[in-house]
């Protein structure tokens, strides 16, 4: 499910310096880890650089990390927004490390964050970056007074009162010409400092010159009395025009090298204006701004490529099928990287889920292709499985020659042998033979998963082996509750029907480990004589 067909045929009919792909909803793990396949496919098209949602300045030692010029890297600190927990983002570190081991410098793939160091709900104190700097210029500096305590900067209340922010102090006024002093000393000493470091640390001084400037605008920004809606919409502006100007200096750094993946949400990376509304505090909020990806077509043109990102239906996140006659509901039920819908009829989609974006008639003007997750029973779990590290998927296509309770079925294997799958998704009983999760009523699914004997008895406090004598007390129908597989159970197989938000981390869990598992079993095969 790495897309290769579709990304073949999207680079090579526009060339892109910059393909962004985006999602539409942050909570849905399976666009990080489809991400981190696309990659891996990219980089055989001459693609050298990942660009994510995460701290610019942050992900620098990440990027250390991957090029091999440092033993190991916190990534919950290097990578930013929560990314840093998430298994996709180590799975992608890990990638990445172990490519460029084998790779010169040149063409080894290089990862940056393009975020600014800032939340919607805050920023933190810009104390820590102007100290390193001023250690890398050896600044006589005394910044301790003009910062003050990191609680002036960092109270939650300043999201809700502009008057308690520091921004606007003569302080922080202060702390900017200091900032823009050490980004001039930089090229004013640069040969010096080069010689006396190095260009990568020279560099990265450069970067948290950059981020510190950025870092006290948007406290700046933090500080201007408005309503609530406007102070927000201002916010947000801010926080993009300075992802704008990370990806155009990330850009200007990697063009000679090859084209930049950028990897963030729809709304950071479509070219019209971005919108968002919710209710918070008690107040109805609503706000517009030019997002990042707004701001960089403008600038590459027609070297920016962007690809939506659309979730058609999630169980786990509680996401159900869209309503007909809304793009998501056109784009099908399959997974895929799809062009834009057409029609007059359609419209956009309404959803009770808090952070969801819906595709809307801009994105669907603007944007030169979509990649979807379709809407058919299991298909999210599927994307979920199928973009883990080292994953094939074989789906049972509709009219083949075997049974047609096994069509649509999926069989989830590492190795390239495909001889046991770790784990399967199914939507038909089979007669005779497994038939109590009632399969056959519409919309019902089974993720089934070889989580192994010991895994079994720690799951449902006995073993495979004594499956049968609690088997009749089981409701195999429930759903969104994790069982023993109705008929596989013996063999140490779990599943659960239609899996949602209940059982969405312990599930998460369990593939994960039986994908290592298999991939362990597949090691070991290989090295047999």
């Amino acid at each position: 499910m790495a897309f290769d067909t579709e990304l073949r045929s999207l680079f090579c009919a526009r060339r892109p310096h910059l393909l962004a792909i985006g999602e539409p909803y942050h909570g849905e793990p399976a666009f990080p880890h489809l991400r981190n396949r696309i990659l891996e496919t990219l980089v055989g098209y001459g693609f050298r650089s990942i660009a994510i949602e995460s701290d610019r300045a942050a992900g620098l030692a990440v990027n250390d990390y991957v090029q091999g010029r440092r033993d190991n890297v916190d990534v919950t600190t290097g990578i930013s927004q929560g990314w840093g927990t998430h298994p996709a983002t180590h799975e992608l570190i890990d990638w990445l490390r172990a490519h460029n081991e084998k790779l010169p410098p040149h063409e080894r793939v290089t990862f940056h964050g393009f975020d600014a160091p800032t939340e919607i709900t805050g920023a933190p104190s810009p104390l820590p970056i102007l100290c390193e700097l001023r250690e890398y210029l050896s600044a006589p500096v005394d910044l301790d007074w003009l910062v003050g305590e990191d609680s002036r900067w960092t109270a939650p209340e300043i999201m809700f009162d502009a008057a308690r922010s520091p921004g606007r102090s003569q302080e922080a006024n202060a702390l900017r010409g200091v900032a823009e002093d050490f980004r001039t000393q930089l090229y004013v000493d640069a040969p010096h400092l080069i010689r006396g470091s190095s260009v990568e640390s020279w560099d990265r001084a450069r970067v948290l010159a950059t981020t510190a400037i950025g870092l006290l605008t948007y406290h700046a920004a933090m500080a201007e009395p408005n309503t609530q809606s406007q102070r927000i919409g201002r916010l947000l502006a801010v926080r993009d025009a300075l992802m704008a100007q990370n990806l155009i200096d990330i850009h200007a750094h990697e063009r000679d090298r090859g084209p930049i993946l950028v990897c963030a949400h729809n709304a950071h990376l479509q070219r019209h204006p971005s919108r968002w509304a919710s209710h918070w505090d008690g107040q109805d909020l609503a706000a517009q701004w030019n997002g990042a990806g707004s701001i960089v077509s403008e600038l590459l043109g027609e070297r920016y490529v962007y690809v939506a990102g659309s979730l058609g239906a999630s169980g786990p996140v509680g996401l159900g099928r869209p309503e007909p006659g809304t793009y998501e509901e056109r784009l099908g039920p399959e997974t895929g990287i799809f062009p834009p819908p057409t029609g007059d009829d359609l419209r956009e989609r309404v959803a009770d889920l808090l952070g969801l974006f819906s595709l809307d008639t801009g994105t669907i003007e603007t944007c030169d292709a979509i990649l979807h997750i379709g809407f058919e029973p299991g298909a999210a779990d599927a994307a979920r499985i199928a973009g883990l590290p080292g994953v094939t998927e074989t789906r049972i296509p509709p009219g083949s020659e075997l049974p047609p309770h096994t069509w649509g079925d999926r069989f989830f294997f590492t190795g390239e042998d495909r001889v046991r799958p770790f784990a399967t998704i199914v939507g038909h009983d089979v007669p005779g033979f497994d038939e109590r999760s009632h399969l056959s009523r519409p919309g019902r699914y089974r993720l089934n998963i070889e989580v192994g004997r010991t895994e079994f008895r720690n799951l449902f406090g006995y073993g495979p082996e004594q499956f049968a004598v609690h088997s009749s007390g089981l409701d195999f129908a429930e759903t969104d509750r994790l069982l023993p597989h109705p008929t596989y159970g013996v063999q140490g197989w779990a599943s659960v029907v239609n899996p949602g938000p209940a059982t969405a981390d312990e599930v998460t869990r369990l593939v994960a480990q039986a994908r290592s598992r298999s991939a362990a079993r597949a090691y070991r095969r290989k090295r047999r004589p």
